[in-house]
Formats: C-alpha cells, structure tokens, sequence
C-alpha cells in the first residue's frame, strides 16, 4: 500500500473523530465551562490572592457556574451566533453580587475597605468572559469555514422551498448545522441549474449509506406539501435511520422566518416588519455615537492630517470629495470622503463602480480605499447626525448591480433606510465589502442590513466596531 493510502490527512482524521464522538456538545460544555472559571480565578488572583481569599474564587466559580446555567448560558445558544454579551454581563453580575453576600454573612468584612480591588475584579472578569465570547465565535466561524459542524444536514428536495432554505443558512452560518448537499430523484437535466453552491449527493435510495458515510444528523424533508404520499413514504423510511428529521414550511412562512412571531389574542402570527429603534434606541443610540466619536477622533486626527497632505503632493485637486447618497428615510445625504480618483475622472453620482486597478483611482487612493481610510472624514457625518458609527452603509444614488438600479434589483431594499446609515455595518464585517456587480452580492449586503435592523442592540454596535479593524486588514475585495 502506498503512502497516500496508508496515512491519514490530519484534517480527515480530525473530522472522523469530531463526527464519531456522540457527546461532542458534552464536551465543548464542559471546556466552555473550564475556560471561564479559569477567567474568574485568573482576574481576581492578582487583586485577591488565591492563597489567602481561595474560599472566595471558590464560591464564586461555584456561584458563577450554577447562574450561568440557570441564565440558559450552557444551552444550545451556545454555539450559536448570537453575542448573549447582556445576558452574560447579568448572570457575571447576580453571581458576583450572590458571592459577596454569602461571604459578609459567613466572615463579614467591612467592603468599604476592598472596594477597589473588588471593583477591578469584577471588571476584569467581565473583560474576560465576553473576550472569551468573542474569541469563542470567532473559533466557531474558522470551523464552519473547513466544514466543521456540530452537526451535518442536507436537504431532500431541490424544490424552491429547499433552495430558498439552503439560501437562508448560508447567509446565516451556523456552527451547530451545516449543510453538505442535497438529495432529489429527478435526473440532472430536471433539477434547477444552480444548487445554492450545494453538491448533488444522490437520491432518497442513498440516504443510508450517505446518513453513514458522511455522517449526516438532519435531513431537511423540502419536498411540495402537496405530495402527502411522498411526504408521507420518505418520513416512514427516514424514521428507521438514525437521523433527525425536518420538515421545512411552506415558502410564504420561510420567507418571514427571521423575524419573531407576535401573539394576537392567542394566535402567532409573523411579525413582517417592525419600526426600528423604538422607545429610548434613538438616544442610545446617539449617545453612543457622540461618546465614541469623541474618543476616536483624538487618536486619527493627527493621520486625517497626514492623509490630506499625502493626498494634496500626489495628485492636483480638494483633498476631500462630497458625494449625496441614500441616508435615513430615503433622504438625500452630503457623504464625505478623502478624494480616491483623479479629478477629471470622478463619478458623482457612481454610475460606474470602481473595479480591481481602475484606472480613476490615484496611486495614494487605491491604499486608501483598501483599508477605507477615505471614509474618515465621515466621522464629521456622524457628529453631525445623520449618520452613525455603525449602520448599513449609504450607497449613491445611481448605484448599480447587473445593470439595475439598486432599488430595482431587491424589492426590499428601501427597508434598510429606516436607519440611519452607518460607517461600517453587520454586512462588512462579514465580508461584504467593494464592488457589488452581481445581484447576489447586493441581496446578500441587503439581508444583512435588515437582519442588522432588526437585531439591533448596543452590544451588537460594539461587537461590529471590534470586529471593523480585523475585517478591513484582511479583506480583499475593496478597490
């Protein structure tokens, strides 16, 4: 036997192992929970030494532990997308204060004395945990990204339902289920052209060997509701393999999927649309924008400086460019940016998006324009108020993908004015960033814009704004 068949690949045993171990969810807990009573033990052993306060880290990790779990901290959540940065802060702060109750009533101390050092412990292990959120995402997105799932699924059925299915995972990869392909028993020639990117695994009679061999745990059943009897063959024949079984709704309901259901007198209805920063979200929000602002514009003001003068010796013409563009409420906005393009050849209105070593863009601009360092002027955008530090990013008005306007292209696209436009946004960092020539990547761009809409928190602002700087360094697609 040669070597290629003899030895194995480090990732294809990696995988075998990961895909053989049924409590895999067991252990990911289990060191979930390690790590942060590692962090709770680690931020407080500088200020309270373990070896004259252990009786103090060893009731607050105990304490810490059973809140979290009551929280819902150790459920299926998880391994989700979701940030939990309020929930977590909560359950730090009920266990913490839980702690120092139990102590002051078995050893009571005056806590006027240690309130500096309890202070930076109780900041310092809430630094830690939501670090270790961040970087516990970020782990979970490079293994998605090698196809490495708690748990593997295809769909059974490349019907418009299915599709649309598949289309709705990607956008929102998940590492708890991952898609490897799809089964359906038309020939080749009767199946749509494309497959959502997916492989074409076989049909219903493969599902044992492919449930086995490549480890499937989901099977998503998207044929037509109207075929009952096949529905009805395909759910007797799956319900004897080992494997879930799903059968995904009808595609009125699919399309609404993202948003929360509403109850009306005892009915769950799909909540279509919402209004966006209602209550107190506006002054939040503002107020976040004016405190951040005010603490960033110290630190780039001296490089705006650089950057206008570098800016002024390469290429004759303002160093700044204004350019209207879509803001809150489909109004027209003045957007400002440090000019990229020479000045005979700049596009007011954008009519023709600036593409891979486009001739218009100067030496000095394509540099700026990779890291979007001509977008920094917009912080005067931002103070002035109609615009903020995060928020679907504005587009000008003759934007277009494929040969069609914007608006033209996704019918939902005026959705995303119902805030205010930000510097960067959920759809950047997720890669979404540069030209927009397919009507893909404007649909992608867009469905993060409102699910950003949607979602929208404070945390959510600041996980984006941590996220800006590693996306911007390592993105390729920005001319």
């Amino acid at each position: 036997m040669d070597a290629s068949g003899s030895i194995l690949s480090t990732e294809g045993a990696i995988r075998r192992l990961w895909y053989g171990c049924a409590g895999r969810t067991v252990y990911l807990v289990l060191i979930s929970r390690i790590l942060q009573a590692l962090a709770v033990v680690g931020a407080g052993a500088y200020f309270y030494p373990i070896g004259t306060h252990w009786k103090a880290h060893g009731l607050l990790v105990l304490l810490v532990l059973a809140v979290f779990q009551a929280a819902g901290l150790y459920s299926d959540l998880l391994f989700s997308n979701l940030l939990r940065f309020r929930r977590l802060t909560l359950a730090w702060l009920i266990a913490f204060v839980l702690c120092l109750f139990v102590l002051q009533q078995v050893h009571p101390f005056s806590l006027q004395d240690q309130q500096e050092p309890l202070l930076k412990w109780f900041f310092g292990g809430l630094a830690l945990l939501l670090l270790m959120r961040v970087l516990t995402l970020t782990s979970y997105g490079l293994l998605a990204q090698r196809g490495i799932f708690l748990q593997r699924a295809a769909i059974l059925g490349a019907t418009e339902n299915g599709l649309r299915l598949a289309n709705h995972m990607l956008v929102r990869q998940d590492f708890r289920c991952g898609l490897v392909g799809i089964v359906d028993d038309r020939t080749v020639k009767r199946l749509p052209l494309h497959l959502a990117g997916l492989p074409l695994l076989g049909g219903t009679q493969d599902l044992r060997v492919l449930i086995e061999q490549i480890k499937l745990d989901i099977v998503f059943i998207a044929l037509p509701w109207t075929a009952e009897r096949r529905i009805d063959q395909v759910t007797r024949v799956l319900g004897r393999l080992p494997v879930n079984v799903l059968l995904v709704p009808d595609l009125v309901a699919l399309r609404y999927a993202q948003f929360p259901l509403a109850e009306v007198a005892g009915v769950h209805l799909f909540r279509v649309s919402k209004q966006a920063l209602s209550g107190w979200a506006p002054l939040f929000k503002r107020i976040e924008d004016l405190l951040l602002t005010g603490l960033i514009l110290p630190f780039v003001a001296l490089p705006m400086l650089l950057i206008a003068l570098i800016i002024k010796l390469d290429s004759p013409g303002p160093i700044l460019f204004r350019q209207q563009r879509y803001g809150y409420n489909d109004r027209l906005i003045d957007v400002w940016k440090f000019r990229t393009m020479f000045v005979c050849q700049v596009d007011q209105d954008a009519v023709l998006q600036t593409t891979q070593d486009d001739p218009r863009v100067t030496r000095v601009g394509r540099w700026l324009r990779r890291f979007s360092l001509d977008e920094l002027p917009q912080l005067f955008n931002v103070l002035s108020g109609n615009m903020s530090l995060v928020g679907p990013r504005p587009h000008a008005k003759a934007t277009q993908a494929s040969g069609l306007m914007f608006e033209d292209a996704v019918i939902e696209y005026s959705a995303r004015h119902r805030m205010n436009p930000g510097m960067t946004g959920w759809a950047q960092v997720n890669g979404l960033r540069g030209e927009t020539d397919t009507l893909d990547k404007i649909e992608r761009r867009i469905e993060y814009d409102l699910r950003y809409i949607e979602e929208w928190s404070l945390w959510l602002d600041l996980y984006i704004l941590l996220r800006t700087l590693p996306s911007l360094i390592w993105s390729r697609t920005a001319y």
